[in-house]
């Protein structure tokens, strides 16, 4: 864990490096478990792929495995002061002496997709490329240069197709390159594999192998 400064007090975030030192950056926003060891080991698999990786506690050392305690650790959250630490680990990822690049790529799930596009939207310049694990936002999406990645389920109690494929035509609409994939048989987490009621291994490992080559072609290795 990475410790840093934000209007005076701290945060931490999760840091994985590859071997080799330096590499791009991606900064990854937890669902709405927390920092939990799965987004953890996340971060650690793409650390192996060549990237330098931050992951905020934006739940400050928190974290459950059940929808009502996560609903709570939700609502508890003070919104102005996650934007302002999504900011403050966007800049030291930037500022991060392993970090090659002046760009970075951000991968958010769910309600950490919804906080992607919001840094996406506010810090257009900063970032190459956003993949988006079953969640969303609408926004103003011109100013941007970034490429968009989103991996959908089919049956989604959380995120509806048409409200989906509404913001995909947003982004389409703002004349940037944006790649939607929705995966049959599946639900809301299908990527975790700590979620069993809801993991799908051949979705995830498909999913996977699509972020990897997407943060590639739009960073570099």
């Amino acid at each position: 864990m990475e410790e840093f400064q934000v209007d005076g007090g701290k945060m931490t975030a999760y840091l994985a490096a590859p071997e080799r030192g330096e590499g791009p950056g991606v900064l990854v926003l937890h669902a709405w478990w927390g920092l939990t060891d799965f987004f953890k080991s996340f971060c650690d698999r793409l650390s192996g792929e060549g990237f330098v990786v931050l992951a905020p506690d934006l739940y400050h050392g928190a974290t459950t495995a059940t929808i009502e305690q996560a609903k709570r650790l939700r609502s508890k959250v003070d919104r102005s002061q996650v934007r302002k630490e999504i900011i403050a680990a966007a800049d030291a990822l930037r500022s991060h002496p392993y970090v090659r690049g002046d760009r970075f790529a951000t991968v958010g799930f769910s309600l950490g997709a919804y906080w992607a596009l919001w840094l996406v939207e506010s810090r257009p310049s900063d970032i190459a490329a956003v993949v988006l694990f079953y969640g969303k936002r609408a926004g103003d999406y011109s100013g941007t240069q970034a490429r968009f990645l989103g991996h959908f389920a089919e049956r989604d109690e959380f995120e509806s197709l048409p409200a989906v494929r509404k913001v995909e035509k947003q982004m389409q609409t703002a004349g940037k390159q944006v790649t939607f994939h929705i995966y049959p048989d599946t639900g809301h987490w299908f990527f975790e594999a700590d979620r069993s009621e809801a993991y799908h291994p051949t979705a995830a490992q498909l999913a996977w192998e699509r972020t990897v080559a997407f943060l590639h072609d739009h960073l570099g290795s």
